[in-house]
């Protein structure tokens, strides 16, 4: 009985609603609080490794803990079925690894702002591919126009030439390329609850993919060339953050349509724009403003039309 109340405030309008709002708002932190990290440890824009390492120790941290949390509330470590522990290694790859691998080397060389709004394409890219493998995401023309709104958010980041930044492979390429492995690893977790415990699985994804970012950073020479008190409170802060997000959000994607929970990711760039010029003094540019009204505007398009 208890498990299936816990089950259900996941499932409820106002709590969906709630859970949801939480994780886009921290996710949207994120993007400053990392640049403030590199900056606290002194992490250069060409130090690689040392990108990898913090990424790494963030999310294996993140990951035990969470892991921590289940075993207290009681609930099973284990992983079961066929394939079972696969799936859950392809899911760390795909979740964390891969996806923050892009995420920091890519925010390292594009400005906190653009690098927001560019990766709300991931929530698009969700929309649309929850619409082909489930029959709970039904494509509308709604949808589709509320996609193609959104997708005009990020063309309008290139207008305006060099005064705020050109398209790059290593900046929002590799943005680009971390919203297609989070859309990937949305999909992946409505699959995740036939093999372990929903949170389990988000911990161990998180540990697993945070080791495989640390091990291969190790090995390319990372490093945290200056360890400060402000450091490891921002650290603490991104742990945070990967915590409560990835917790909060991959039990919504798992007991409701893809698409209803994801709508909601479109606050990340909102977020994280605005943040990334408060905290980080960035310049603040209008065209920011009409990407930011374009993408939201998508989201309340496809929102518009649930019931």
């Amino acid at each position: 009985m208890k498990k299936n109340n816990a089950v259900s405030i996941f499932q409820h309008p106002v709590w969906v609603v709630v859970f949801a709002l939480t994780a886009a708002v921290a996710w949207g932190w994120a993007y400053p609080l990392i640049k403030l990290g590199f900056e606290a440890f002194s992490i250069t824009s060409d130090m690689t490794g040392s990108k990898m390492l913090f990424a790494g120790i963030r999310f294996a941290l993140s990951g035990l803990i969470v892991l921590a949390f289940a075993r207290g509330a009681h609930r099973r470590l284990t992983v079961s079925g066929k394939g079972g522990w696969l799936y859950v290694l392809t899911f760390s790859l795909m979740n964390t690894t891969l996806h923050y691998a892009c995420f920091y080397i890519g925010l390292s060389h594009s400005a906190g702002a653009r690098a927001a709004v560019f990766n709300s394409l991931g929530v698009f890219m969700l929309v649309l591919l929850a619409c082909a493998f489930f029959k709970t995401d039904r494509l509308s023309m709604r949808k589709v126009v509320g996609c193609a709104v959104g997708f005009a958010g990020v063309v309008v980041l290139n207008f305006g030439g060099g005064e705020s930044g050109q398209f790059t492979l290593l900046g929002d390429g590799m943005i680009i390329l971390n919203a297609l492995c989070s859309a990937l690893a949305g999909l992946m977790t409505r699959g995740l609850g036939r093999y372990t415990d929903v949170f389990v699985g988000t911990g161990y994804s998180l540990a697993i993919g945070g080791v495989l970012l640390v091990i291969p950073g190790l090995l390319m020479g990372g490093t945290l060339p200056q360890v400060t008190v402000t450091g490891m409170l921002i650290l603490f802060l991104l742990i945070a953050i990967s915590t409560i997000g990835f917790t909060l959000y991959n039990k919504l994607l798992s007991c409701n349509p893809v698409g209803k929970v994801a709508i909601f990711n479109s606050l990340i760039p909102v977020v994280g724009a605005v943040t990334s010029c408060l905290c980080l003094h960035e310049p603040f540019y209008i065209k920011y403003v009409l990407a930011v009204l374009l993408s939201a505007g998508g989201i309340y398009i496809i929102n518009r039309g649930k019931k």
